[in-house]
């Protein structure tokens, strides 16, 4: 098993349970049944879905290029109408955001799931008139092909609507990619991404990295290797100053 496609699987190998993602083909073999370790269920991503429908249903893009005196590109009825539909869903998700999974479910349930429901029907129904090199029926053909992934969120309040907020925590890695170029080798790859994990965790529990790291790294070899789990993000306190200072 090697390749770019073969990490997930290999990260992935010992976890069970809910994983939203876009549609990478190395994600794939994540929801073949019959996992050794159970399986994990694929919840996809509606911004990614919305995104070929709005690119060709830009109106705001459009006027600028026409005021740049640029031909505007055509719009596409039915992309301005799939848009127009999504964000019905987006609207809905923006009353419950921050609520209970179950109170999430109960609002998808009653005001959400007859919008699927309408979406998908009016999706089967314009596709079956378009050829099968049309972009909007690729965008189509790319939501209707997993389409009780794009559901499942119906069902399981714990599921959001978009992976935005996982994509927006690796922004600074992606944008770093660019600039760093390459780790050198598969084993700076990992460590990177170690550090990566770790400083990632202390920003989630609301500690500062910096000073976590360097607390860490200034008494880890004294500390006691059955209580490790006392510097961990979720556990540690900040010393302080006269404990510092003493130091």
């Amino acid at each position: 098993m090697t390749g770019p496609a073969s990490i997930p699987q290999a990260h992935l190998a010992n976890y069970t349970g809910i994983f939203q993602a876009d549609a990478y083909d190395g994600y794939r073999k994540l929801y073949q049944p019959g996992r050794a370790s159970g399986p994990i269920l694929e919840a996809t991503c509606w911004v990614h879905a919305r995104r070929p429908f709005f690119v060709m249903a830009d109106l705001a893009e459009n006027a600028r290029r026409k005021a740049q005196g640029n031909k505007p590109a055509v719009i596409s009825p039915l992309a301005l109408e799939a848009v127009r539909r999504i964000d019905e869903l987006f609207e809905i998700e923006r009353t419950i955001n921050g609520q209970s999974p179950e109170r999430r479910r109960a609002v998808r349930q009653e005001l959400s799931a007859p919008l699927v429901a309408n979406l998908e029907a009016w999706m089967r129904e314009q596709r079956a008139k378009l050829s099968h090199g049309n972009d909007v029926a690729k965008a189509m053909d790319y939501m209707l092909k997993r389409w009780i992934a794009f559901t499942r969120f119906l069902e399981d309040g714990r599921i959001c609507l978009s992976n935005n907020a996982a994509e927006r925590g690796v922004r600074g890695i992606a944008l770093g990619r660019k600039s760093w170029l390459f780790s050198g080798s598969d084993r700076c790859g990992e460590r990177a991404a170690v550090m990566y994990s770790l400083i990632v965790t202390a920003k989630m529990n609301d500690i500062d990295p910096q000073a976590w790291l360097a607390d860490v790294l200034r008494r880890i070899a004294e500390h006691p290797a059955q209580k490790l789990d006392e510097l961990l993000p979720w556990n540690w306190h900040k010393p302080s100053a006269q404990a510092s200072q003493a130091a």
